[in-house]
């Protein structure tokens, strides 16, 4: 209670029970229907079956699958999943966006109500669930997710002693070779099994690498990670592109980053540069990609011009 509700309390005189009116019981009382504002209406997407997908209108080429992955947290892995997602949607391409780690950010981050989840990309690692079970469509135009739930923490030790445990993921969502232009995967910060099974299942990786001191920090070690994989399970795997992100340019310190990042990977570096804004900060806790949140911001103007790279680059 403020000071100022005490002082009302305090000034006010409460009529003692014989001084209410005689005929208190034959009051009329009013009901009336709480209407809610407008904030207090839930952003949460209306969760649909794979049978219920818009059908896509048109015929899907080649579908490349492309694994979104720094051992580092907090560079925009899952930021960058849940925009470049969206801006390729938006773009008129079909997307399923795959959530690999735990925290589940890409589904919280699309409006997803994780209690309202059955199933979600642990069935189908460790429970072989029909990826189709677990998909949930229309989440934004062209954007279909396959969710995460904290039980996937536990999926490092269960698959230990799994048989065929790297090409869990590569098994499921193989099937959906041809009926998606881009299969995205949000990988989680570490280089455990489930970030070798996203580097098994992918045909390419995208690199996010914030614009800050330590930004090529553990990158190297990614990149060990990423040459064995590819001699001993996946020959085709390799670098798709790096991405900048969280960049300011009114500091010294992102330009030098900018710099050093384009000298050590070259021509792989997206022409494209993520800005830091407090936009792409708040979008995830309305549950809309910033496409949808801030459509003419900065922040959706870099997603949309990333998106267009990725097209490009085919």
């Amino acid at each position: 209670m403020g000071l100022l509700d005490s002082r009302n309390q305090r000034n006010t005189k409460v009529a003692p029970v014989e001084d209410l009116p005689e005929d208190i019981e034959e009051a009329e009382v009013i009901i009336r229907d709480i209407v809610p504002s407008q904030e207090d209406v839930s952003s949460h997407r209306q969760i649909k079956s794979y049978k219920d997908k818009k059908p896509a209108g048109r015929v899907i080429g080649q579908t490349k699958i492309i694994a979104i992955i720094n051992q580092k947290g907090g560079v925009g892995k899952s930021t960058t999943a849940v925009n470049l997602a969206a801006a390729l949607g938006e773009m008129g391409k079909q997307v399923l966006l795959v959530d690999l780690d735990p925290q589940g950010n890409s589904s919280s981050g699309l409006g997803i109500e994780k209690s309202l989840v059955n199933q979600c990309i642990y069935d189908v690692i460790l429970a072989d669930c029909p990826i189709e079970d677990v998909i949930i469509p229309d989440v934004c135009p062209g954007l279909d997710v396959v969710p995460a739930m904290i039980n996937l923490a536990g999926a490092e030790v269960e698959l230990v002693s799994e048989m065929a445990r790297e090409n869990r993921l590569k098994d499921a969502v193989g099937q959906m070779r041809g009926k998606y232009d881009f299969i995205l995967i949000d990988c989680p910060p570490s280089l455990g099994l489930l970030t070798v099974n996203a580097l098994v299942a992918a045909d390419k990786l995208l690199i996010p690498i914030q614009c800050e001191f330590y930004a090529l920090e553990g990158v190297t070690k990614l990149l060990e990670s990423m040459k064995r994989v590819k001699s001993r399970l996946n020959p085709t795997l390799d670098i798709y592109g790096v991405l900048l992100t969280m960049y300011d340019g009114r500091t010294t310190l992102s330009n030098q980053v900018v710099d050093e990042v384009k000298g050590y990977f070259g021509r792989i570096v997206f022409n494209t540069i993520i800005p830091r804004t407090v936009k792409l900060s708040e979008a995830p806790s309305f549950g809309q990609p910033i496409t949808e949140y801030e459509p003419r911001g900065k922040g959706a103007v870099a997603y949309m011009e990333l998106a267009k790279e990725v097209i490009e680059r085919g």
